[in-house]
């Protein structure tokens, strides 16, 4: 059944790119609207899917999976986007599309299985250590908001963000030490991640919300694109089945949204996964809905809050028909969302700053975790490799983003520390 979640998502993720109706990456929506309103060739628009989604692949999406055991939604979506354009739009072309998004879904299961099982007869199973690459990112997320603050407002609002978030953090550390929370006579354990980051999301809004449109000066995105807006419905059945299928493979601990509950998951946290889902939502929906409103072009995961129903659903088939049920509304509310977002400026733009204050967080944090993963599966040398891996990268012009670094260095170090322990050159690490 397991299989089954995954090689489905794959097949209607692919369907739905190749019928120009959903996909995943956000920078592919505008131009797969150039191409629905006859100003891009399908070949110009295959290729250039492959350009801006097969590096995330390979260099972002793959290397977070492996290092969790979890797939990450960016390993087969961004994957599934190219299929999907890449095969023409015709009678064959998107059965193709469907035949080869299902069997990409199947080898992401099969080749994960098999990573696993491979390095269990490796001379150095560097498995337990590639799983410390995430271990910076759970602590440091709380931190995304007051960066999001500082670069949409100022520094000043950042750091008084970051100060109250961090003041929250410790009193819930100090709530949870002293037992003083009760409810029916049973202490409760609060979240001290979650509660930082429950703070920064309200003071980001708050300042946001300060700012509001001009009297008439609005762009009214309801109504300048109601047809994109009526395009997406008419394709809701379709968006309602991939949600219900990705909430469901989320509640099986079969992938995660993003890099951060995908490392709770990992550790067993799915409480606190939930968490930072309903956050990252909370975010995302600015630049989603825009992108969506103004292209005609939805996302095969909406606004990522299937993922919070299938984190905190009971089960599977509870998941299953919740998923469904958040997509259809959110597509309805489409046009509510919009007439929001005209009425406060500052939060529509916090999208895109939100979006940005994550990816430089990420960037930090992923460094940190790579080479603290490198330096326990090759003490000294993986410092050294991170380091030099990272400066290298920079100086030839990034061709790996910078958020891959370290999960690909570690993944890199793990390869070169078991040929070296396979020709006696290195022991292995106690």
């Amino acid at each position: 059944m397991e299989t089954l979640f995954v090689v489905l998502i794959g097949a209607i993720a692919a369907v739905l790119a190749n019928r120009n109706i959903a996909v995943f990456n956000d920078g592919l929506r505008p131009i797969v609207s150039e191409h629905i309103e006859g100003r891009l060739k399908r070949r110009e628009l295959a290729l250039t899917a492959f350009a801006m989604s097969f590096g995330l692949v390979i260099g972002f999406g793959i290397p977070f999976t492996l290092t969790a055991s979890i797939i990450l939604i960016h390993s087969i979506l961004l994957g599934t986007d190219i299929i999907g354009l890449v095969t023409p739009k015709n009678k064959w072309g998107t059965p193709a599309a469907a035949l080869i998004g299902g069997l990409y879904g199947w080898g992401l299961v099969v080749g994960l299985e098999g990573f696993v099982k491979l390095f269990k007869h490796l001379p150095l199973n560097f498995l337990d250590p590639l799983g410390q690459v995430g271990t910076p990112v759970v602590v440091t997320f709380m931190a995304f908001p007051a960066l999001a603050v500082a670069m949409q407002f100022n520094v000043k609002k950042g750091v008084i963000t970051f100060v109250t978030a961090a003041i929250a953090r410790q009193l819930a550390v100090f709530i949870n030490e002293s037992g003083v929370f009760k409810i029916g006579g049973n202490a409760v354990t609060l979240n001290q991640e979650g509660i930082a980051l429950i703070v920064g999301m309200i003071f980001l809004f708050a300042y946001a919300m300060k700012e509001k449109a001009d009297e008439g000066s609005g762009v009214d995105l309801a109504s300048v694109f109601s047809e994109k807006v009526i395009s997406i419905r008419k394709n809701v059945v379709y968006l309602v089945i991939i949600g219900a299928l990705i909430a469901g493979a989320t509640n099986l601990v079969l992938m995660a949204g993003d890099p951060i509950s995908l490392n709770l998951l990992a550790e067993g946290k799915k409480t606190d996964a939930g968490i930072a889902a309903v956050a990252r939502a909370i975010g995302f929906i600015p630049l989603i809905a825009s992108t969506a409103i103004a292209t005609g072009v939805y996302s095969p995961v909406g606004f990522t809050f299937i993922f919070v129903v299938g984190l905190f659903s009971p089960n599977v088939w509870v998941a299953v028909i919740l998923g469904g049920l958040v997509i259809f509304i959110e597509v309805m509310l489409l046009s509510v969302v919009a007439r929001f977002l005209d009425k406060y400026p500052g939060i529509r733009k916090s999208g895109e700053n939100i979006r940005n204050a994550m990816t430089k967080l990420l960037e930090v944090a992923l460094l940190i975790g790579g080479a603290n993963a490198s330096n326990m599966i090759a003490p000294g040398f993986g410092f050294f490799f991170i380091a030099g891996f990272y400066l290298l990268n920079e100086a030839a012009g990034r061709p790996i983003v910078r958020m891959a670094v370290g999960p690909v260095g570690a993944i890199a170090v793990g390869i070169i520390a078991n040929i070296l322990v396979a020709l006696g050159i290195m022991s292995v690490p106690k």
